[in-house]
């Protein structure tokens, strides 16, 4: 007798992966680039403590995963701004608060052009 390596539940689940997956087929290149900026800044403004009444006292608070983050954000603002049309303005607006938020939650603020992201962006002040 030959055991079903896939039960029924498994099975259903496999069917439902593939159908997120054809979902996803359907999503326009600009939500899902959009989607990934707001994540970033999202996660950014976590590890930056911007959630916390007072950031410097956030228990999320961490410069170095804040830094990586900015520095994706920047990179993906900055490969695809010709296709984010209207949407360009805020995301970019919301790349440089978080720059700036990095440079002013830093002991140590990296000289302009030096933080987070400022090589894809140029110096932020």
């Amino acid at each position: 007798m030959t055991q079903n390596p896939d039960p029924p539940e498994s099975a259903a689940h496999a069917d439902a992966d593939l159908a997120d997956v054809r979902d996803l087929a359907d999503v326009p290149a600009i939500e899902v680039i959009s989607r990934a900026a707001v994540m970033l800044m999202s996660s950014a403004a976590e590890k930056l403590g911007l959630s916390d009444p007072d950031p410097a006292d956030s228990p999320h608070l961490d410069l170095d995963e804040a830094r990586r983050l900015i520095t994706a954000l920047a990179g993906l603002v900055t490969a695809s701004v010709e296709y984010l049309g209207p949407h360009a303005g805020p995301i970019r607006e919301g790349l440089q608060a978080l720059q700036r938020a990095f440079r002013e939650t830093s002991a140590h603020p990296d000289e302009p052009g030096k933080g987070p992201g400022e090589k894809y962006t140029g110096p932020v002040y």
